[in-house]
């Protein structure tokens, strides 16, 4: 197939671009996003085949390829349209793999984003009609938002074909393309001096005092899946009127400082850059990383923190808007290492049917040379936080510590909002005390991309 180059990545695209490129390819799965939708009865294969073809050649980002060029850049290719990778699988025991195994490899499996749709589908099937349909999207192509979107339009589409109508869905007014040109005529130069004077208050390595050379180099990661925590969170932040992402935030920042006996705990976490902007409704991946620093010296409440918190995020989401790849050209200037990195994401469609909380153990995985990444989910009825952390930081029973103080913080401040302080934080974790300097290494510098 043909298509037309665009020398240029969208700004909110460079992060991801460069993520892929660090982790090894049979760690790439976790630049994926994975929808699972409900089929109305009354829908045919062939009709789910005519709406996800519809789907890719109506969104420019669903057919578009990645490249780099002689130089070592990337750039872009939108291919014309294309019928949009679909496998069909039975729920049935009919000798075929059954579906929860053909969504795991097609969910692991990675993209040769050179050559492959950003996008995978499958249709699960009884008795021949189908019932579930699952979408595998490459992180370069959407963020959350546009996520949303895919998913409002395959059921508006949906409905309407099972009621023979047309479905009543707004052209398309901008184009990935279109964003790509306008981001070219900005100047980022006033948000990058934001950073380049944050990155100068930053500590050279945020795990100094932790780093132990000896650990064998994984990825150790669990999960905390709560229930209690969904309401209390949201009580919080209702309370405080801020969101309570920063409820979470604000725990991780006091655990995270008093970790690593810094005045403040230096981190990425991440804004979606569509509030305001002529091409806010472009689908495509727009989001981009912002750095948080909130300064715990003088042991502030935990209400105080929170409002620091939120002060803090707006600031950084102020001047968030910027090519990443030229923040980490002043990363590697100074010579900092920032590889940590906090994440919020809603997904009220998801379900854990958990009573109590509970914490659950992935196998380890090979070290791509990160610190620690912290994924919290909002599901419908749990959050779950998920700690992944590299061995060289942070012991596993550490870990389990640091996730169950997560959840203790909040719902302690949610029962007495009087008196919870960053100390009395401190004092939940029980963290073990770092280790003499002759154990620890100077770590080599790099970010979290």
């Amino acid at each position: 197939m043909s298509g037309a180059k665009n020398a240029n990545l969208g700004w909110g695209q460079r992060y991801i671009w460069l993520r892929y490129h660090e982790l090894p390819p049979h760690a790439r799965h976790d630049t994926h996003i994975i929808l699972n939708l409900e089929i109305p009865p009354g829908l045919t294969i062939q009709n789910c085949r005519a709406i996800l073809n519809q789907l890719v050649r109506r969104h420019e980002t669903l057919r578009t390829t990645y490249h780099v060029d002689p130089d070592g850049d990337p750039y872009r290719v939108v291919l014309p349209p294309t019928p949009c990778p679909l496998t069909v699988m039975s729920t049935e025991k009919d000798g075929t793999p059954m579906p929860a195994e053909v969504v795991d490899q097609l969910g692991r499996a990675e993209f040769d984003i050179a050559a492959d749709l950003p996008i995978r589908t499958a249709i699960s099937t009884t008795a021949g009609e189908p019932r579930r349909i699952v979408l595998v999207l490459n992180h370069l192509a959407v963020d959350m938002w546009t996520v949303r979107e895919l998913k409002r339009e395959l059921r508006l589409n949906c409905a309407a074909l099972v009621a023979r109508r047309p479905a009543a869905i707004a052209p398309v007014r901008h184009r990935p393309s279109d964003l790509i040109r306008y981001e070219a005529t900005l100047d980022p130069g006033p948000a990058l001096a934001y950073w380049e004077k944050e990155i100068e208050s930053m500590r050279t390595d945020a795990f100094a005092d932790r780093r132990r050379p000896d650990e064998p180099p994984e990825t150790r990661r669990a999960t905390l899946v709560s229930p209690a925590l969904l309401a209390a969170s949201r009580r919080i932040a209702a309370r405080h009127r801020v969101w309570p992402s920063q409820v979470h935030l604000a725990a991780y920042t006091a655990l995270m400082a008093t970790y690593t006996g810094g005045p403040s705990f230096d981190h990425l976490t991440f804004t979606g850059n569509r509030e305001t902007g002529p091409y806010a409704t472009v689908l495509t991946c727009m989001f981009s990383p912002l750095l948080m620093r909130v300064d715990v010296t003088d042991d502030p409440s935990f209400a105080e923190l929170l409002a620091r918190v939120a002060d803090r995020f707006e600031q950084a989401r102020a001047h968030s808007y910027v090519p990443y790849d030229k923040v980490v050209e002043l990363l590697a200037k100074k010579g900092t290492r920032l590889a940590s990195e906090f994440n919020f994401i809603k997904q009220t469609s998801r379900e854990s049917r958990a009573r109590r909380s509970r914490v659950t153990w992935q196998a380890p995985s090979e070290d791509h040379g990160a610190d620690t990444y912290v994924r919290i989910d909002e599901w419908k009825d749990a959050v779950v936080i998920a700690l992944s952390a590299a061995s060289s930081v942070m012991a596993a029973d550490t870990i389990e510590r640091f996730l169950r103080a997560m959840e203790t913080a909040i719902l302690t401040y949610d029962a007495t909002p009087d008196g919870l302080r960053t100390s009395d934080i401190a004092a939940l974790a029980g963290f073990p005390p770092a280790p003499p300097p002759s154990q620890q290494t100077e770590p080599t510098t790099g970010v979290r991309s």
